[in-house]
């Protein structure tokens, strides 16, 4: 009796064996087939902005935002005596006329101006929205436009575009540089979601998660103009694809007060750009040497 009980004790663990073994395969199939399932259902729920996925996302706009991760690196550092915003240019040839192109760099109003990371042509719509907004402020009021609230009029049009239907979401990102009476310098970063924040030092484009860790490191907050333009041609040297850094590939801007007050928008030219570069491979190669 005791050699029939163990004999059936083997039996069921020899059919136990293969049992368990066909629960874990059977897990792995069905763990396969859940992501693709999710894929296809990402797939059902990504063709139009204005529907949510089961997981809540709006996979359009998050699709305009890896867009952005592709365009032209954009840096913007704010110093206690302005702000500078720098960028990568995609477009370089000899033939280009770089006196009357802005790739960039764009200036809105008197007292505040852009630097652009993505689809330029979408910019170009949004930018002439905020001409617009600002000098019918400054019609009806005789004043300039707070920046915040330019900033926020313009938001407001991206966030329309991701929920109604038929549209597509603006396919840029923005660096708002700006002063006024009210906050002095400030440094804005927008998406195509709609949404935007206030920044000491902001990137956006591609490599900006690299970038913004080198911000973090190096940015001082009582660093002058200089400073932050030295920090901003930095951040670009270390993140551009590119080994030498000249005017045809970089383009640097600066907005500051003059002694009366007034704001200044300086966009650095063919010289100054080059200079200001030398000066930061100088730098390097001396601290390399060091």
């Amino acid at each position: 009796h005791c050699a029939s009980v163990a004999a059936t004790s083997g039996d069921v663990r020899s059919v136990r064996g293969p049992a368990v073994q066909w629960r874990h395969a059977w897990g792995h199939t069905a763990a396969a087939w859940g992501s693709q399932r999710r894929a296809a259902m990402a797939r059902r729920y990504d063709s139009r902005t204005t529907i949510f996925s089961p997981e809540g996302r709006l996979y359009q706009v998050e699709y305009a935002m890896e867009a952005i991760s592709n365009a032209g690196s954009c840096v913007g550092v704010l110093a206690k005596d302005g702000i500078v915003l720098a960028a990568e240019k995609k477009i370089t040839s000899k033939l280009l006329e770089t006196a009357k192109t802005a790739e960039k760099m764009y200036r809105i109003d008197e007292h505040v101006a852009c630097a652009v990371a993505g689809l330029t042509a979408d910019a170009n719509i949004l930018i002439n929205d905020c001409r617009v907004a600002s000098q019918r402020y400054r019609f009806t009021y005789q004043m300039p436009m707070p920046v915040e609230q330019l900033v926020q009029s313009i938001c407001d049009r991206k966030q329309g575009y991701t929920q109604y239907g038929g549209l597509r979401p603006f396919g840029v990102s923005f660096l708002f540089a700006g002063w006024d009476e009210h906050h002095g310098f400030q440094l804005y970063q927008s998406d195509p979601s709609g949404n935007f924040g206030g920044w000491k030092a902001m990137a956006i484009g591609a490599n900006a998660q690299s970038s913004q860790s080198i911000l973090k490191q190096d940015y001082d907050a009582e660093m002058d103009l200089e400073a932050a333009t030295k920090l901003a041609i930095k951040v670009l040297a270390k993140t551009m694809d590119s080994t030498t850094l000249n005017h045809e590939k970089v383009e640097i801007a600066t907005l500051s007060r003059d002694g009366d007050g007034d704001v200044c928008y300086h966009m650095l030219g063919t010289g100054e750009t080059d200079k200001a570069l030398k000066e930061h491979q100088e730098a390097e190669a001396a601290a390399a040497q060091a």
